[in-house]
C-alpha cells in the first residue's frame, strides 16, 4: 500500500512537470502574434513623417500659376500631383484595411521576396517613369488642390499615429502589388516611398527652364 502511495505521488509530480511542457511545446506549433519591433515602429514612423514635411516643404510658398504650371501638355502639374498622392494615400489605406481582414498567416512570408529597403529602392527611384492606371489619374476628384492637400494630410496623419501606436501583426498580413506579395508593414512603407518618388516629381517641374518665378 506504501509502495502504491509512492507511485501515486510520483505520477502526479511528473505530471506537474509534464504538463507545462507539453502546452509550451503544443503553443510553439500553433497561431503566433509578431508585434512589430521597436526599431521597425520608429522607422515607419520617421519614414511616414519625414516623407510628409519633404513634400509641405516643395509645396511651401507656391502660387497658383506655380502650382498649375506644366513642362509639358502630358506631364502632371505640381497640384495634380499632389492630387494623385491624395488617391494613392486612401487606396492604399484600403489595400492595408483589406490585408488585416484575413487571419495572420506565417506561412506565406516565404511570398514576400523584397526586402523593406529594397522595395523603398524601387519605388523611389524616377530612373525608371511608369504610367499610372486610370483610377488613380488626377481629374479633380477632390475639387481643388486645397482639398486635395487637406485629404492627404489627414490620411497621413492617420498613418502616422496607427504605425506608432498598432498592435497588430504587420509582418504576418499581406497585400498584392503588380510586382509581387508584400506585407502590411511594408504597405505603409510603400506610400512613405511613392510619396518621396512623386515628390522629387515636383521638384523636376520646378527645375524647368519656364518654370513661373512667382
Amino acid at each position: 500500500m506504501i509502495n502504491n502511495l509512492i507511485n501515486n505521488l510520483k505520477n502526479i509530480q511528473m505530471k506537474k512537470i509534464l504538463l507545462p511542457v507539453i502546452a509550451l511545446f503544443l503553443l510553439g506549433f500553433g497561431p503566433r502574434s509578431t508585434k512589430l519591433t521597436d526599431q521597425e515602429r520608429v522607422i515607419g514612423a520617421l519614414e511616414l513623417t519625414k516623407t510628409h514635411t519633404y513634400m509641405m516643404e516643395t509645396l511651401n510658398g507656391l502660387s497658383e500659376e506655380q502650382l498649375n504650371f506644366k513642362s509639358s501638355p502630358e506631364s502632371w502639374s505640381i497640384a495634380e500631383c499632389v492630387e494623385h498622392l491624395a488617391i494613392s494615400e486612401n487606396a492604399l489605406d484600403q489595400m492595408l484595411q483589406e490585408s488585416l481582414k484575413t487571419p495572420a498567416d506565417p506561412s506565406k512570408r516565404a511570398d514576400v521576396k523584397m526586402t523593406d529597403k529594397e522595395l523603398m529602392a524601387m519605388i523611389r527611384s524616377r530612373d525608371t517613369k511608369v504610367k499610372t492606371s486610370e483610377p488613380f489619374e488626377p481629374s479633380g476628384k477632390f475639387g481643388s488642390y486645397e482639398e486635395s492637400l487637406k485629404a492627404f494630410q489627414s490620411k497621413r496623419k492617420e498613418h502616422i499615429v496607427y504605425m506608432e501606436t498598432t498592435e497588430d501583426d504587420l509582418r504576418n498580413h499581406y497585400g498584392q502589388m503588380p510586382f509581387g506579395t508584400i506585407d502590411a508593414y511594408q504597405i505603409l512603407m510603400f506610400i512613405s516611398g511613392h510619396t518621396e518618388r512623386h515628390v522629387k516629381q515636383m521638384e523636376e517641374v520646378k527645375a524647368d527652364i519656364n518654370f513661373p518665378n512667382k
